[in-house]
């Protein structure tokens, strides 16, 4: 089982420096090794990987800079650039295109000369470099990818760990068992027979309500920022297109970007790791997230809560833990059910935030009535 942390590092400006010199290597290497291909299939020849990579090495012999620079950057660009053009004759992706200056910036480094320690981490060629924590994960080092994302420098470590066995004794430490076995992936052993099954409706105004009436705020963080934003990419927008001035506002702009992702990360894990504890199963429902966002009116606030990605944290993480996730159809109308008589309302509205049976008078609020439903719904098939 593989696991990848994403550790934010802390360097100083020779090593920033050193980092965009590698990203800039493996660039070089794609966009090198992009042209030879080019070439030779206009001639009805193609070229493998590997021959793309023979030629790059016979190549870079005449840049005397090269040799001073960490070689397997420019090997593992020249591998993705293989995958990519695997995915083009599979028909799962488009022609691989040049890189141009000031894109993504990340290379690959060779994970065999990765060593780490504490907050600090030993790279090829550049030594250690601080980092703000720790390697969450224990086991042996796959690979390891620098990138930046707008001011900060990270490294993904992917990991080979033991995965877990999914059964544990209930106790009072359960909470602190739930963050090692998320964090750490040691196995555990659990018996869940114990807990409920719960429901969870997802919405714009709150993230998620539970059938018992307990709400998750959605954070909102573009619509927090969203003047901001506004207002530093007009500045973006009067400077002269890749001057010195213009990389500047971009890096301001990018940083306020950086920012809502993080809000809304944030927010997403809180609230599944909070869900999980003490959970036996779940029911969700199945949206038709492109759907949705056909309605202008509310595709910009769909975005912003990014329900897609909730949804995507709580089955990763219900998985391993071994938590069984009932979905409902994408037909079922858990809104429009009333939790009480079952009894369906064909004129409910989105702006109707109270449910009200006109079968049974039950009043409730309406998150909370799809919860319900949903519980129901996964608590059948947990039963069957």
């Amino acid at each position: 089982m593989i696991k990848t942390h994403k550790i934010a590092l802390n360097p100083n400006r020779d090593q920033i420096a050193w980092f965009y010199q590698q990203c800039g290597y493996a660039k070089f290497a794609y966009n090198s090794a992009l042209s030879d291909f080019k070439k030779k299939l206009a001639s009805d020849t193609f070229l493998s990987m590997y021959d793309l990579n023979k030629r790059f090495n016979h190549k870079k012999e005449a840049f005397d800079w090269t040799k001073a620079q960490d070689q397997r950057a420019a090997m593992y660009a020249v591998h993705n650039l293989g995958d990519a053009i695997d995915n083009w004759k599979a028909k799962r992706a488009k022609f691989p295109r040049l890189k141009k200056r000031g894109c993504k910036h990340s290379y690959t480094t060779d994970e065999q000369s990765v060593r780490i320690e504490g907050k600090r981490i030993k790279l090829p060629k550049i030594g250690w470099v601080k980092t703000f924590e720790e390697l969450r994960f224990v086991g042996k080092i796959v690979s390891v990818t620098l990138s930046r994302t707008a001011h900060r420098w990270f490294a993904s470590i992917s990991v080979e760990v033991q995965p877990p066995l999914h059964r544990c004794p209930a106790s009072s430490e359960f909470v602190d068992w739930f963050a090692s076995i998320v964090e750490v992936g040691t196995p555990h052993e659990i018996d869940r027979s114990i807990y409920p099954t719960i429901g969870i409706d997802v919405g714009i105004s709150t993230l998620a309500t539970l059938d018992d009436g307990t709400t998750y705020e959605n954070p909102k963080a573009l619509k927090r920022y969203e003047r901001k934003l506004k207002r530093e990419q007009r500045k973006l927008s009067r400077k002269v297109f890749l001057s010195q001035n213009w990389y500047k506002q971009q890096r301001i702009v990018e940083r306020i970007h950086y920012r809502i992702v993080c809000i809304r990360k944030d927010a997403h894990h809180k609230a599944t790791t909070d869900i999980l504890i003490g959970v036996s199963g779940m029911g969700i429902e199945t949206l038709q997230i492109t759907n949705l966002l056909k309605n202008r009116k509310l595709a910009k606030s769909l975005s912003d809560a990014a329900l897609e990605g909730f949804l995507e944290k709580l089955k990763r993480k219900a998985e391993t833990l071994g938590i069984p996730i009932y979905k409902a159809d994408k037909f079922f109308a858990s809104s429009k059910n009333c939790s009480s008589c079952d009894n369906k309302k064909e004129d409910l509205t989105l702006s109707d935030r109270q449910y009200q049976c006109d079968h049974c008078g039950t009043s409730i609020d309406r998150d909370v009535n799809a919860a319900i439903n949903l519980r129901t719904l996964a608590a059948g098939y947990a039963e069957s």
